[in-house]
């Protein structure tokens, strides 16, 4: 299925690796010119030169900048404008009991995962509504909907991107703008790979024991009963960005394997 991507600049946030990099691999073959964003140079380039190596046919491009704080925003935006597509994929997750989640953890997380996409957002839906044309996608999470209470800091932010591209989409009423959100399950992301190892570890298992006892466990509704690939949930973001996804506005899209057990 060709997506009509080709000539569409796409901005992904926190996209050096997992889902964000699978999300500008996905519309970096579709065509669409990509500026993928990371806290460091290095890491960076390093994902600037992989996906320049796909041969999409769109111009790949990359800026350094933590976008949790205002000033990181304000640099990327004065070196990238516009943008035709926004996906706000940056965020950071974290175990830990409630009782141990402190005032300044919960700022950090609503920094990083809340305040980058309202800014990124803020500043680049005026262009997309003056040309009539665009896209806006926040990655949040099943956990957005059911909270975890190993999690509960970052179920509060997944919560509040919902209500913020609800809130967006509502503005967009009569254009060709939209605005929607696309809620991951467990993913077999960079973060998570890295986690899953640790455990792994400290309990002298192997990977597939840990994800076989996270499954029966702690995410016992999952009906793929394993870790999405990142390309998996891609896949879906990379259609909502699609100048076929037309008729989608103010949607919460659900690629979380069914760990909601809702039907709406």
């Amino acid at each position: 299925m060709d997506l009509k991507l080709r000539g569409k600049k796409a901005l992904v946030s926190g996209s050096t690796a997992g889902i964000g990099y699978a999300i500008a691999e996905a519309l970096a073959k579709e065509g669409a010119d990509v500026v993928v964003n990371g806290r460091t140079g290095e890491r960076v380039a390093s994902a600037v030169e992989r996906l320049s190596a796909l041969g999409g046919g769109g111009l790949i491009e990359g800026v350094a900048a933590d976008l949790a704080t205002a000033a990181g925003a304000a640099e990327l935006h004065r070196l990238l404008p516009e943008a035709d597509i926004l996906v706000n994929n940056l965020g950071i997750f974290e175990p830990r009991e409630f009782t141990a989640i402190t005032d300044d953890d919960w700022r950090r997380f609503f920094e990083v995962n809340v305040l980058s996409g309202a800014r990124l957002s803020r500043m680049y839906l005026p262009g997309m509504l003056k040309r009539n044309w665009g896209r806006i996608v926040f990655i949040s999470s099943e956990s957005g909907v059911q909270i975890p209470p190993e999690m509960i800091h970052y179920g509060m932010t997944k919560t509040a991107q919902l209500a913020i591209s609800r809130g967006l989409a509502e503005a967009t009423a009569g254009t060709g703008v939209t605005v929607n959100a696309v809620l991951p399950g467990p993913t077999a992301s960079e973060g998570v790979g890295a986690f899953v190892e640790k455990l792994a570890a400290e309990r002298g298992t192997d990977r597939a024991g840990i994800e076989r006892e996270f499954f029966q466990a702690v995410r016992p509704s999952s009906l793929l009963r394993r870790f999405a690939e990142p390309a998996e949930v891609a896949a879906l973001v990379a259609f909502v960005c699609s100048p076929l996804s037309s008729a989608t506005n103010g949607a919460a899209l659900r690629a979380d394997g069914g760990v909601v057990r809702s039907i709406v």
